[in-house]
C-alpha cells in the first residue's frame, strides 16, 4: 500500500511543478490517485527535482491543504486520513537526508557579553545572528566598538531589534504601530543595517513569504504594518531563557542541545530541517557563559548534517 501512495508523491511533485493553480493541482492529484496501480522499487521514493518544485514546498501545501484526496470508495482503496499521512511521512523521509539549518540569534545587543560572541564566532569558525537595539550602541564608547566589532566580522549578520526596544513597555509601544515602525526605522539607519529584517522585542512573531504566525494580538498591526513597509519579521522555534537576576543560561547546554536535535527531528520547527534558537547577548558576559556557549557549538558541531546559517537566507529549502 506504501508503495502504491508514493507513485502518488511522485505525481504530485511533477504536477506542482506543472501547475501553479491550487485547482489544477487539486484535480489532478485526484485522477492519478485513482489511476495508480502498479509501482516499480525505482519509485520508492518522492522525485527530487530541485530546480522545478521545493520538499519543503510541498509539504507546506500539503499541510495548508492545497492537495486534497480523494474519499474512500469502489476506485481509491486509500484512506484519504492514511494517504496524506504517508505522503507526509515520504516527504520527511526525503528531509531527513538532506543537511540541517540552525541559526544562532542574539537579541539586545551591543552588550558586555557582545564581544565575546564575536570572538567566539570567529574562533569556532560559525555564522551567528545580531539582532541589535539601536540606542544601546550609542550607550558608551565600548558598546560603540562591539558594534562595530559585529559589523566588520564576516561571519555576523546584523539586523533590526528596534531603536529603543521598546522601553520594555511592549503593550504601549504596540498599541501606536506608526511610532513602533518609525522605531525601527530609526534603528536601521542609525546602525546602517543592510538587512530588512526584524525580530520584534517581547514577541514571538513571523511574518515573511506569506507566513504569518502571531504569538500576541497586542503586536499584531505593528507587524502588518511592518510588513507593508518591505521587512521581513523573524521569531524563533528554541530558546535559550536568560536567568533574570544573574544574566546567565538557565537552562543546561544538554537541555538546549536535545531540545534542537529533537525539534529537528520530528520536524515540529516552523520551517522543517531550520531551527531558529534565540539567545540574548548579555548571557555571554562572563567566562561560565561563554563556555556555556561554546560547549553547544562544539555539540551541534559533532552532527555532520548540521550547518549554521545567517537568517537573511531563512530557511534554507530542498
Amino acid at each position: 500500500m506504501l508503495k502504491k501512495f508514493l507513485v502518488v508523491g511522485v505525481a504530485v511533485v511533477s504536477i506542482l511543478a506543472a501547475f501553479s493553480s491550487c485547482n489544477n493541482i487539486v484535480g489532478s492529484t485526484k485522477k492519478i490517485l485513482n489511476d495508480s496501480t502498479e509501482v516499480n522499487k525505482e519509485d520508492d521514493k518522492l522525485v527530487q527535482k530541485q530546480d522545478t518544485v521545493k520538499l519543503m514546498d510541498l509539504l507546506d501545501s500539503l499541510n495548508r491543504g492545497k492537495i486534497v484526496f480523494p474519499p474512500l470508495d469502489s476506485l481509491n482503496k486509500i484512506d484519504p486520513k492514511i494517504a496524506k499521512r504517508q505522503f507526509r511521512d515520504s516527504i520527511y523521509r526525503e528531509l531527513n537526508k538532506k543537511e540541517k539549518h540552525i541559526y544562532l540569534t542574539f537579541d539586545d545587543g551591543p552588550l558586555i557579553g557582545s564581544r565575546a560572541i564575536d570572538s567566539i564566532a570567529t574562533s569556532k569558525s560559525v555564522k551567528i545572528n545580531a539582532f541589535l537595539v539601536g540606542k544601546h550602541a550609542n550607550m558608551s564608547k565600548r558598546l560603540k566598538n562591539d558594534y562595530q566589532r559585529y559589523m566588520n566580522n564576516p561571519l555576523v549578520e546584523c539586523y533590526n531589534h528596534s531603536y529603543t526596544h521598546a522601553n520594555n513597555r511592549f503593550h504601549v509601544f504596540y498599541s501606536n504601530p506608526d511610532a513602533a515602525v518609525n522605531d525601527f526605522e530609526k534603528c536601521e539607519e542609525d546602525l546602517a543595517l543592510k538587512h530588512k529584517i526584524i525580530r520584534m522585542p517581547g514577541r514571538n512573531i513571523w511574518l515573511f513569504d506569506g507566513t504569518r504566525r502571531i504569538d500576541l494580538s497586542s503586536g499584531s498591526q505593528t507587524a502588518d504594518l511592518l510588513g507593508v513597509h518591505g521587512y521581513k519579521i523573524y521569531g524563533w522555534d528554541v530558546e535559550w531563557k536568560i536567568n533574570g537576576l544573574s544574566g546567565n543560561p538557565v537552562q543546561s547546554v544538554n537541555e538546549i542541545y536535545t531540545r534542537i536535535k529533537n525539534m529537528l527531528g520530528n520536524k515540529s520547527t516552523l520551517k522543517p530541517n531550520n531551527v531558529v534558537l534565540l539567545m540574548h547577548d548579555d548571557m555571554f558576559q562572563n567566562k561560565k557563559g561563554q563556555a556555556l556557549l561554546s560547549s553547544l557549538i562544539d555539540s551541534l558541531k559533532q552532527h555532520k548534517d548540521y550547518k549554521f546559517d545567517f537568517m537573511s537566507q531563512y530557511p534554507v529549502k530542498y
